[in-house]
């Protein structure tokens, strides 16, 4: 029977060792959770970033635009003025 005990005591002991290192294994998986929110959240934000480069942008072209049309209407108006004088 020592041996059996032998055995029992072993086998507890292997128990204990799988415990520990699911134990580990699971803070190491919600360290990574963590990490990988942490990334996501980032890429999010770069994402919003860009979108809003891209929509001052095309503010900016509207605006050069627009500043085009202006002196073209006051070249238009000038025109006018001119051929009706």
């Amino acid at each position: 029977m020592p041996k059996l005990n032998e055995l029992s005591g072993e086998i507890k002991a292997i128990h204990t060792r799988i415990d520990g290192v699911e134990k580990e294994i699971g803070g190491l998986r919600r360290e990574m959770m963590t990490k990988f929110e942490a990334v996501d959240s980032r890429f999010n934000g770069v994402d919003a970033r860009s979108r809003f480069e891209a929509v001052d942008s095309m503010f900016d072209t509207l605006e050069t635009r627009l500043q085009t049309m202006e002196k073209m209407v006051e070249f238009a108006q000038y025109a006018r003025c001119r051929m009706q004088d």
